[in-house]
């Protein structure tokens, strides 16, 4: 097993200071960033790195909720994707090639727009974003790209509805020769992955220490963040 990060917080430190070449390569000052920059953590792993990454630049955190919509067999396995505002996408090809009814998908989505409103709020304290992110850099972050439909679907709604003025995907780690990464490279202006690893069955473990992530620990570095906005 390559062990590549100590934990999520040593993950952080080494994204931000990647970060700021491309910022600077941006033509963002980074003497300003509070006002220019915003990093969008996908919880529960990301916030960590994503407070490192805010913290360093000295700029605004907050995190994008998105729900897998999973299939009626297998809770692991995604048949589409639910966004912020509860749009959401299907996969019909994989609808139909498991014969995937749509009175469960019905009940799938009302709960995923039920859960979704749930840890904005939670987490948030609001289900709208606002525009917060508009004429900002993005950075989207997560501590690592596994299946890689969370991440797609979030870029490609910050790309879509944001209006930001750039959005940069971060992540210290993803598979090598994966579709996601070409994917991501179409959908945001630029993409930061610190490895690409062949040798590749889940997130964690490149990283020594990879403990769950707790809904509290995510309320309470939100709760910090809103008190310095």
């Amino acid at each position: 097993m390559c062990v590549l990060f100590q934990d999520r917080e040593q993950a952080g430190h080494e994204i931000a200071k990647e970060l700021e070449e491309i910022l600077k390569k941006s033509q963002i000052d980074l003497s300003n960033t509070a006002n220019e920059v915003i990093i969008l953590a996908i919880p529960r792993g990301g916030i960590i790195l994503g407070n490192i990454i805010a913290n360093h630049f000295r700029c605004n955190l907050d995190v994008v909720v998105t729900r897998k919509i999973r299939a009626e067999f297998n809770e692991e396995f995604a048949v589409g994707a639910m966004m912020p505002d509860c749009s959401y996408f299907l996969n019909e090809g994989i609808i139909r090639l498991f014969n995937i009814s749509q009175a469960y998908l019905k009940k799938e989505i009302d709960f995923q727009k039920k859960e979704i409103r749930r840890r904005l709020i939670e987490f948030r304290g609001d289900i709208s974003y606002h525009d917060k992110f508009e004429k900002r850099v993005v950075v989207l972050v997560d501590d690592g790209i596994a299946t890689g439909s969370t991440i797609i679907a979030s870029a490609e709604w910050v790309k879509n509805n944001c209006n930001c003025k750039q959005l940069v995907v971060a992540v210290p780690v993803a598979p090598a020769r994966d579709e996601t990464v070409n994917r991501l490279a179409n959908i945001a202006d630029n993409v930061l992955i610190l490895h690409m690893e062949e040798a590749f069955s889940a997130v964690g473990q490149f990283y020594r220490h990879f403990d769950q992530v707790s809904d509290e620990t995510v309320k309470k570095i939100m709760i910090k963040q809103h008190s310095y906005d």
